[in-house]
């Protein structure tokens, strides 16, 4: 599957640099608020708002790499 999904398109991966770039910021951003909310969850168990902010943190460091695959799935083969 990994194959077919860059197999017909060659620049795409060139023209989609710009989201490794972004990721180099939100990455980062993204490991300091995971790292925040793990260590305020082991503190404090029963509030549900450090879990989640664990939550938003894994989701700013795949970001990037949702809308890198969604920008490369918009070039026609």
């Amino acid at each position: 599957m990994a194959d077919e999904f860059c197999e017909c398109r060659p620049l795409g991966f060139v023209t989609g640099l710009p989201f490794a770039l972004v990721s180099l910021v939100l990455a980062p951003v993204g490991a300091v608020i995971w790292l925040i909310g793990s260590i305020l969850s082991c503190l404090s168990p029963s509030c549900m708002f450090f879990t989640e902010l664990t939550d938003v943190g894994v989701s700013f460091m795949k970001l990037s790499i949702r809308v890198h695959k969604w920008f490369i799935r918009q070039i026609p083969c």
